[in-house]
């Protein structure tokens, strides 16, 4: 799983055209994943993980958890969008994050 390859792993989610179930031909899977820290620029990051093992294209966003709630906070219109359509498959329990 990728959280178990990824310890930094906080939360794993589709959003877009999968979520609301609207998907077609040429449609790719929209992933956000968000880590607890990041030392690599935002651009950078989803180079970790191997969207090239998905049957269908994927785009994945990686984002701080810091930069994920400051997104929020501010009201940026993707945020709260993406956290309006957003199925979230993997979220790391509380008691694994305090071992960190």
């Amino acid at each position: 799983m990728l959280a178990d390859c990824h310890p930094k792993v906080i939360r794993v989610g589709y959003f877009g055209s999968y979520a609301r179930g609207c998907w077609g031909v040429g449609s790719d899977l929209d992933l956000i994943v968000i880590v607890s820290h990041a030392k690599e620029p935002f651009e950078r990051r989803a180079a970790r993980f191997a969207a090239r093992s998905f049957p269908i294209p994927a785009e994945i966003l990686v984002y701080t958890q810091d930069e994920w709630q400051a997104l929020l906070a501010q009201r940026s219109p993707f945020a709260q969008t993406v956290e309006r359509e957003v199925m979230w498959l993997f979220e790391r329990s509380l008691e694994s994050k305090e071992d960190e």
